[in-house]
């Protein structure tokens, strides 16, 4: 069951309330008793916190982490997920709600990382997909929605406009919205990163997670996580959570800050200037102490650059996390004792 925050409404399947605010399943019933992990099932060994089990499934998740001197911090390297993004957590449960659904078309705007994990896992499960894309994209960011076999449709414009593009295509009956900045499913898939990070630390969170914020799909699914494993007794804490945004693309550091002035136009992964969960972005900061600050072009390409030399092969969109936990330690946001993870969302072979 869906069910609105804003008014209250519930839906059997539906991707956006009637009144325009964005949907969430109805709490569930936690897990009972203590943990019992199978990393060799990856993510889905969390099956009890899904919404669905695992009916589409490339063998995602349990991503290796390792930690790094340089940055003081360990980092979870997302970017060896199937498709090369951790967008992969969030696809697999998508599609697996969508086979489970009976589904036989889905729907996705995405300039990148998100499209190429809704494109490979609609082909893993049989079922059609049409991308949208705005239509000065590189030809690298769609070679492998192409290759899975999915409909790319270029739409000129902002990359809002090809948002509503896609939106006017569902509404007129052309698929179901298998959408990343919207799709509760997809967060459901998400959080399994902090599931993750807990198990693989003996259930205990660390002091801070600094990730890339656009939508805020791999944020919210991390604060989701900590919230349910913690509700769950799992864990006894929350960590907090720090947000790393696109100069020139921060609505949540400039709600937070004010204008930050700059542009960064390298992290293009994450230059999303309306994101569809503002508010739960919002409270999930206010909830966990936390944060979000913009970085420019020059510092997420000295950190790019950095992370290549030491054997990090990483897309530009994943640098702002590394940089931003830099800035935060300069701000005194993160103190040096503390425990940070850092997750490397993307692979730098699709660029």
């Amino acid at each position: 069951m869906l069910e609105c925050a804003a008014c209250g409404a519930t839906y059997a399947d539906r991707w956006r309330c009637t009144c325009g605010a964005p949907l969430d399943f109805a709490d569930r019933p936690l897990p009972d008793g203590d943990p019992d992990i199978d990393p060799t099932a990856g993510l889905w060994t969390f099956e009890s916190f899904l919404p669905t089990g695992p009916e589409v499934t490339l063998g995602e998740g349990f991503t290796p982490t390792t930690e790094s001197e340089e940055w003081d911090c360990e980092f979870k390297l997302e970017y060896v997920h199937p498709t090369g993004s951790f967008k992969d957590r969030g696809a697999t449960a998508t599609l697996s709600l969508a086979a489970e659904l009976g589904v036989d078309r889905v729907v996705e705007d995405s300039s990148g990382n998100a499209g190429a994990a809704i494109a490979t896992y609609a082909a893993r499960a049989g079922i059609d997909a049409s991308i949208y894309v705005p239509a000065s994209v590189k030809p690298s960011k769609v070679r492998a929605i192409e290759r899975a076999g999915a409909e790319v449709v270029r739409v000129d414009g902002s990359r809002e406009a090809v948002t509503e593009a896609c939106i006017e295509a569902v509404e007129a009956g052309d698929g179901w919205y298998a959408s990343h900045a919207w799709n509760p499913a997809f967060y459901a898939g998400t959080a399994t990163f902090a599931y993750e990070v807990a198990a693989e630390r003996n259930w205990e969170v660390p002091d801070a997670v600094v990730t890339p914020l656009g939508h805020g799909t791999l944020f919210l699914g991390a604060y989701r996580g900590f919230r349910a494993l913690r509700a769950a007794g799992w864990t006894d804490s929350m960590p907090r959570l720090l947000g790393a945004q696109a100069a020139g693309y921060a609505p949540i550091a400039t709600a937070l800050h004010g204008a930050d002035g700059g542009t960064n136009d390298l992290a293009d992964g994450i230059q999303i200037r309306e994101p569809a969960r503002r508010d739960q972005i919002l409270d999930a900061i206010e909830a966990t102490d936390g944060d979000a600050i913009a970085l420019s072009e020059s510092a997420v390409e000295a950190t790019l650059d950095r992370l290549h030399e030491r054997g990090f092969y990483t897309e530009p969109s994943c640098a702002v996390a590394p940089a931003a936990l830099e800035q935060y330690r300069e701000q005194g946001v993160v103190a040096p004792a503390d425990d940070v993870v850092v997750p490397l969302t993307g692979s730098g072979l699709k660029t």
